[in-house]
Order: structure tokens, then C-alpha cells, then sequence
């Protein structure tokens, strides 16, 4: 029988879920469109904002995930987390240079990553267990793509070639972060079972990186490992997407192709996250690699102009990317040990981001090295990316397939 976990649960999670996901959006796919467009930002440098992010990322929540076992809290770091994210989105509105933001970004998402990261994905594992864990991450995996729809549809009005569009931006995202935060002090509710770490700060902080640990938890290990694989095929594409739908394939009006796609393949991740529950983790992790390769592939032959092409293939591939995201996070979940949530939120945030954010922008920035540019209006020139994302990520794909194999047979033999 499934564990029910009431209304004040699903809509703590709903509004912390999705907010976190649109700042974390506004960072991971515009903060690149902010610098490419104000300061004619190269490969090069999207590819150092993001890997340098993604180092951050993982830091804070190995160590921040670790404090909030040791203090026995979730409900405070996420909370203040939000709100001083907020006051950090604000801050943009006032840089001026891309080293400036890189610098920025980084000091955002030490914020961003104690409130969500670390604090709000261990709070989601506290409060779920193996009854529902599928149902709790078809929903959470949905958020990061509906954030996309929330905040496509919000920049339709603003003209992000002017800097004063993005001031509006940043202070429209940072208050209602902040905003977020501050209700949370009253709706949030910390797991009753959770408890204060007996253990020094020492042994909380590196515990899940012991090899007796890794041992007897060897499938969650094996997991984050195929997880990373996975991470690393969407980080090849997944920074330049919106510069490659409106530059290199042309479609001005990307956003009214690319967000119906969003909202048909998040309803489909919230139906899909349930077959985990029912079938388990290799009989719904493999039709996700079939997914991905397929809207790959699609995408790879889309022609400029081609908005119908662009939409299934996008379709296609994005129902990959959640649904992956669901199952791998629900089997992560499944196996962390109990009481230990915060302490294993740095080594799941290694695989998901740590891995993926360092590898999969250095081989995009190495593919786009000798990019075609075009020549902007000011005189200046800007990259396009071009269809090699595609072609790498599905190669990756196939990786994953056959690591899938190999350590899904190694689970079971041991």
C-alpha cells in the first residue's frame, strides 16, 4: 500500500520544487543567452561558466548536506537558502562583463545549491519512502522543463538584445525566490524521524566518500555512475539549446515550438515516473536511452525553418531527459540509507551535476572550437553551434547503454 503524504506535503513541494527550478533555469539556460547576447560571450566561455558552476555546486552540498544531518534540520536551509538566493538573482541586473558573471554565478549557486541542492532534495527523501518514491519523482522531474514553459512564456514580452530587459528579469526572479523562502517558514514541515547526527563534522562530512561505505551501498553507487553518463550526453547540448534553436536553426519563434513540447513531455514524465515503481529501474531506464537517441537523431537532421521537425524531435527528447531524470533520482533515492539523506546529497550531486557539468561543456566547447560565427549588428562577431551536439550526445547515449549493462550485471552477481 502505498504511503500517503498529505496536501501540505504535495504543495510545499510543488512551490519549492518549481520555483527552485525556475532560478535554476534562468541560470543554466539563460545566463548563457545573457552573456552571448550583452557581452558576445565564445564556446569557450559558456563552457568555463558552467564547469565552474557545477565545481560550486558539488562543494556546497557535499558540505551542506552534511550540516543539515549533523543539525538534524532541513526546513531552516531551505528557507533562508531561498530567500538570500533571491538577493543574489538581483545582483545581475548590475553586472557588466562576462568574468564579472562567472564570478556571480558562482557565489549564486552556493546559495542555490544549500536551499535546493542540498537541503530540499534531502528533505524530499526524508519525507518519501519505496511506496511512493516513483509517484514523488514523476512529479519532482517535472519541474525543471515546466520551469522552462513558466519561464519562456514569461520572457515572450521582453527583448533580451536590451540590457534593460534583463534588469526587469533578475529582479522579477530574485524577489519571487525570496518571496518563496519566507513562506516556507511556514508551511515547511522538517520529517518527524529526523534526528541530529551524533557524529562529529569530520565523520559526517566523509562518510559517503568511505569505501566501506561505497561497498555496502554498491547500487547507489552504480546508479550515480550511470547517472553520470546520462548527465554528461544533455550538458553537451543542453547549454547552447536556445542559441541553436534561434541562431543556427533560425526559428525566431522558438519558444511557441519548444513550449508546447515542454508541457506534452512533462504530463508524459508524470505518468512515466510510475513504471519505476511497478517494473523497476532497467525496464524503465532503457526506453529512456531509446528516447534520447531517437529525438537525437531527429534533431540532427532538422533544417533550418523546420519547426515541425524541431518540435518532435524536441518532444522526443525531452520526454527522454525527464523521465531519465525521474527514474535515476528514484533509484537513488530508493538507496540512500536512512537518516543519511543530507550526507549523500554530495555524492548524487557529483553524478548529476559535478560530472556532467565539467565533461559534457568541455567537449561541446571542443566540437564548436572552429564553429561558424555570424557577424552582429554592432560589428562583432558570435558563434553557432552547430548539429555536432546532437551526433556527440547521442554517442554518449550508447555509452550509457552498455555501462548500464555492465554495472546493472555486476549488481547482481554481488
Amino acid at each position: 500500500m502505498q504511503t500517503k503524504l498529505g496536501r501540505k506535503f504535495w504543495i510545499s513541494m510543488l512551490i519549492f520544487g518549481l520555483m527552485g527550478q525556475v532560478a535554476w533555469v534562468v541560470e543554466n539556460m539563460y545566463f548563457n543567452v545573457f552573456i552571448y547576447k550583452m557581452f558576445h560571450a565564445t564556446a569557450a566561455d559558456i563552457s568555463l561558466m558552467v564547469m565552474a558552476s557545477a565545481v560550486t555546486a558539488a562543494l556546497t552540498t557535499i558540505i551542506m548536506g552534511a550540516v543539515s544531518d549533523k543539525v538534524g534540520k532541513r526546513k531552516a536551509f531551505m528557507s533562508a537558502g531561498y530567500i538570500i538566493w533571491g538577493i543574489s538573482i538581483i545582483a545581475f541586473a548590475y553586472i557588466h562583463s562576462v568574468a564579472l558573471t562567472i564570478v556571480m554565478d558562482c557565489v549564486m549557486t552556493y546559495f542555490g545549491s544549500t536551499a535546493n541542492d542540498a537541503a530540499y532534495n534531502a528533505w524530499l527523501t526524508d519525507r518519501g519512502d519505496s511506496t511512493n518514491r516513483g509517484k514523488i519523482e514523476g512529479v519532482n522531474s517535472m519541474m525543471p522543463l515546466v520551469a522552462v514553459l513558466v519561464v519562456f512564456g514569461g520572457f515572450m514580452s521582453f527583448n533580451l538584445d536590451e540590457h534593460s530587459a534583463w534588469v526587469t528579469i533578475y529582479y522579477v526572479i530574485g524577489i519571487a525566490t525570496a518571496l518563496i523562502g519566507v513562506l516556507g517558514w511556514f508551511i515547511i514541515e522538517d520529517d518527524p524521524g529526523l534526528k541530529k547526527s551524533e557524529e562529529s563534522m569530520g565523520e559526517t562530512l566523509a562518510y559517503s566518500f568511505r569505501p566501506s561505505v561505497a561497498k555496502e551501498n554498491k547500487t547507489l553507487y552504480l546508479t550515480l555512475l550511470n547517472f553520470a553518463v546520462f548527465g554528461i550526453s544533455i550538458q553537451i547540448f543542453m547549454p547552447y539549446l536556445i542559441i541553436y534553436y534561434e541562431k543556427t536553426l533560425g526559428l525566431a519563434n522558438y519558444v511557441m515550438i519548444f513550449a508546447p513540447a515542454i508541457l506534452l513531455a512533462a504530463v508524459a514524465t508524470v505518468f512515466y515516473g510510475r513504471l519505476y515503481d511497478s517494473r523497476g529501474f532497467m525496464k524503465s531506464i532503457l526506453p529512456v536511452a531509446a528516447m534520447l537517441l531517437v529525438g537525437y537523431t531527429i534533431l540532427y537532421f532538422t533544417q533550418a525553418h523546420a519547426a515541425l521537425q524541431a518540435f518532435i524531435g524536441s518532444l522526443i527528447a525531452m520526454t527522454g531527459y525527464l523521465a531519465g531524470m525521474s527514474i535515476f533520482g528514484a533509484m537513488i533515492r530508493d538507496n540512500i540509507p536512512e537518516g543519511r539523506a543530507g550526507q549523500f546529497q554530495g555524492v548524487r550531486i557529483i553524478g548529476q551535476v559535478f560530472v556532467p557539468g565539467l565533461i559534457g561543456p568541455a567537449v561541446s566547447a571542443w566540437l564548436l572550437r572552429n564553429a561558424d560565427v555570424i557577424v552582429n549588428s554592432d560589428g562583432t562577431e558570435s558563434f553557432l553551434p552547430g548539429k555536432v551536439i546532437w551526433s556527440a550526445s547521442a554517442a554518449v547515449i550508447v555509452i550509457l547503454v552498455a555501462v548500464l549493462m555492465l554495472t546493472m550485471r555486476e549488481r547482481k552477481e554481488n
